[in-house]
């Protein structure tokens, strides 16, 4: 069998097959349709210094292709997190990664201390897609300086592997990419959501409560990929590729793209064994393609 091993700066993935925030939950909710400790890494949902109650309902809706969300980062704060899921989740035989938001770089830095006095959260990808409260609401990681400000404030507060989960909602995501480098990121995680909508034509309204929300699934795949293509020759950190992969074909390409390791989002919803079944997948073709390892096929597009 190919070797999968991979690594993002420090961390050691046994393949490069995670999941993404806010589609696993903590990981425990899926542990009767998979084994946890099977992949890479799991990305727990988004964790906020103080709870949060998201958004009204309606905040989920079909589209063709995929589905829009907005949530809103329901969650019940990072020291509930400490306490109460911590302690559950500690002992899986994988990288436990916490997902880390805020509203300010001050808030994403306490949060990401709180977290760094974990020992075994190895490390945490920062939603940069945030808006800031302090900046008129908007997100973080639309601007260079938005994005730096925020990595700049955790990088000192923070001692693990950092990882930077990038917008696509921007003109030039390689140079918001190049901004987070320079600050410290040890990686950067992308396609976040594009913004999207939809309308109910007979009750003349937007599905969705706050009418826009993130799009995700199939239907972002082609510009998650040429993102991640883009981002992977423009840094010299290990990029991960998310967006639309549904199988170990989607995957691969991303691998191929430029990508380190990659996480599955939306698919999580259809199969809630789909990211064994992709791991499973890319050895497959590897071993079928006289490949000895996973490295062999990382950013072979130019």
């Amino acid at each position: 069998m190919a070797d999968l091993r991979v690594k993002l700066g420090d961390l050691a993935l046994k393949n490069p097959v995670m999941t993404a925030s806010g589609t696993f939950g903590y990981g425990l909710e899926f542990a009767d349709f998979m084994p946890l400790d099977g992949i890479g890494g799991i990305i727990v949902k988004g964790t906020t210094l103080n709870p949060r109650q998201g958004n009204d309902y309606p905040r989920m809706v079909e589209t063709a292709q995929g589905m829009l969300n907005c949530v809103g980062l329901q969650n019940k704060g990072v020291d509930y997190f400490c306490e109460h899921i911590y302690p559950q989740i500690k002992d899986i035989d994988t990288n436990m990664i916490v997902n880390v938001s805020g509203s300010s770089p001050e808030d994403y830095a306490a949060c990401a201390a709180r977290i760094d006095a974990l020992e075994r959260i190895p490390a945490i990808e920062l939603n940069i897609s945030c808006p800031n409260v302090k900046d008129g609401g908007m997100a973080f990681g639309v601007t260079c300086a938005g994005a730096s400000s925020v990595v700049k404030a955790v990088r000192q507060a923070y001692h693990k592997t950092l990882i930077v989960k990038l917008s696509p909602n921007v003109t030039d995501i390689a140079e918001i990419a190049r901004a987070v480098e320079a600050e410290g990121a040890d990686s950067v995680s992308l396609i976040n959501t594009l913004m999207g909508m939809a309308i109910d034509i007979e009750k003349r309204k937007t599905l969705l409560s706050i009418n826009t929300g993130g799009l995700s699934g199939p239907a972002v795949k082609p510009v998650a990929l040429r993102m991640v293509w883009q981002v992977a020759k423009a840094v010299k950190i290990p990029v991960v590729g998310l967006g639309g992969i549904s199988c170990a074909k989607d995957a691969i390409e991303f691998l191929m793209a430029g990508a380190t390791a990659i996480e599955i989002g939306t698919a999580n919803f259809l199969d809630p064994a789909i990211s064994i079944k992709v791991r499973d997948g890319i050895s497959q073709w590897l071993d079928s393609h006289g490949c000895q390892s996973v490295q062999e096929i990382i950013g072979v597009i130019s």
